[in-house]
């Protein structure tokens, strides 16, 4: 369990070093104050994974390394129940003129475990990073991928009651990062915290239970991992104060953007079903209306279809379909996408986007979050395991010594 309230932390930021030494002579401010934390507050129980998001520089990793010991809080409280390990910047806590055995010992120690426990585990340790006959190798010698190999076998091996995740997945090769979130789910079912810090938002919207949104120290949101994935989209769409308050007249749940351009309705087809139930292989129609408020010279319209845990399955958009589309005030536009739902059987929902160029973080005119919902029953193509049906050839020859089957 970990319980965090009105956390504040500041650093005094020095123009020149040399105003450092004048302020101690001097006894008078050669400094300005930077609030990297301002009134913070949550708590995750046992069990329960915490995702925090945020742009560079929103205070996430300071955060971090005050739950860790790292840092000390100028003001506020941190409660943790039991031992804290984690994986903040790669690297840290590593001597790297050592061999990774010897900095299992020190890391170990370092995170709190005893000589004992160490000694217990190291095989463990070691069997679980797959580094092989590296691990006798000095950790200059290692690449990233094998740092973070290192680090998270060291940290989820020191059995730790809280569990502090910054970035550090986003490296490594797929397999062992599959197997690190496999072991962070049993570690969370064995009743462990976790705090989650990413810009992956689909791992956000899969590993998190809730999220909060971190902008210029402060808690901007507290809540459904979904909800706080939407206004981080938000914030990086940015929007100045006088969209901002074109946006609260537009505005609805789920609903955000400067208003200069609209979605006013919107449909999914298939074409064999002529309802929003369609079947796996089906070819189906996106049906888009939207219009502007102002002359734009190029808009791109998107959408993005989701499975039911959040996980974005396939999304596209008129500019990268090399399609412009210039608007002109009060007049409609219907817009047809037309794609196969080569998609398992399953509920899904579309979330439907107006912007500039090739995303939404430029300037983002309306973004309507699951507007639809379809679901796709039965299929029209061969049964597949997964989540998306890729179309698969088979051709078998025999290889006997006189290369004939009988």
């Amino acid at each position: 369990m970990i319980d965090v309230k009105h956390l504040h932390k500041r650093f005094k930021l020095y123009t020149k070093p040399a105003d450092r030494l004048k302020e101690i002579l001097l006894r008078r401010p050669f400094h300005t104050n930077y609030h990297a934390l301002n009134d913070v507050s949550f708590r995750v129980e046992n069990g329960e994974t915490l995702g925090i998001l945020g742009q560079n520089g929103a205070g996430k990793s300071t955060l971090l390394k005050l739950l860790s010991g790292v840092l000390l809080p100028d003001a506020g409280e941190i409660n943790i129940a039991g031992r804290v390990t984690g994986l903040l910047e790669l690297g840290t806590g590593f001597d790297s003129a050592l061999s990774g055995t010897h900095n299992i010992r020190t890391n170990g120690l370092l995170i709190g475990m005893t000589e004992q426990e160490i000694v217990e585990r190291e095989q463990k340790i070691i069997e679980f990073s797959e580094l092989g006959d590296f691990i006798h190798e000095p950790l200059r010698t290692y690449s990233s991928g094998m740092l973070m190999r290192l680090a998270f076998s060291i940290a989820i091996h020191a059995d730790p009651r809280c569990f502090l995740i910054d970035e550090a997945l986003s490296v490594g090769d797929g397999h062992f990062q599959q197997k690190c979130i496999k072991r962070i789910k049993q570690f969370r079912e064995s009743g462990g915290s976790i705090i989650f810090v990413s810009h992956d938002l689909n791992a956000v919207k899969m590993i998190c239970d809730r999220a909060i949104v971190l902008d210029q120290g402060e808690v901007v949101f507290q809540g459904s991992s979904e909800g706080a994935v939407n206004h981080y989209n938000q914030i990086m769409a940015k929007l100045d104060k006088q969209e901002a308050r074109i946006a609260a007249r537009v505005r609805e749940e789920n609903h955000y953007g400067t208003g200069e351009a609209m979605i006013r309705d919107a449909s999914l087809t298939g074409s064999h079903s002529r309802s929003h139930v369609v079947s796996s292989g089906e070819q189906a129609e996106l049906c888009v209306t939207f219009e502007s408020t102002v002359e734009l010279e190029s808009v791109s319209l998107g959408f993005m279809i989701r499975d039911r845990f959040g996980q974005d399955i396939f999304g596209t958009n008129s500019c990268l379909l090399k399609r412009e589309i210039p608007m002109q005030p009060g007049q409609r536009y219907q817009a047809r996408f037309v794609l196969p739902m080569n998609i398992a059987v399953g509920k899904y929902t579309i979330t439907l986007a107006l912007h500039s160029d090739e995303n939404h973080l430029e300037r983002c005119y309306h973004w309507c979050d699951n507007y639809l919902q379809f679901e796709v029953a039965g299929s029209h193509v061969p049964l597949f395991s997964g989540i998306t049906y890729i179309p698969t050839t088979l051709d078998i020859e025999c290889q006997s010594e006189e290369n004939t089957c009988t």
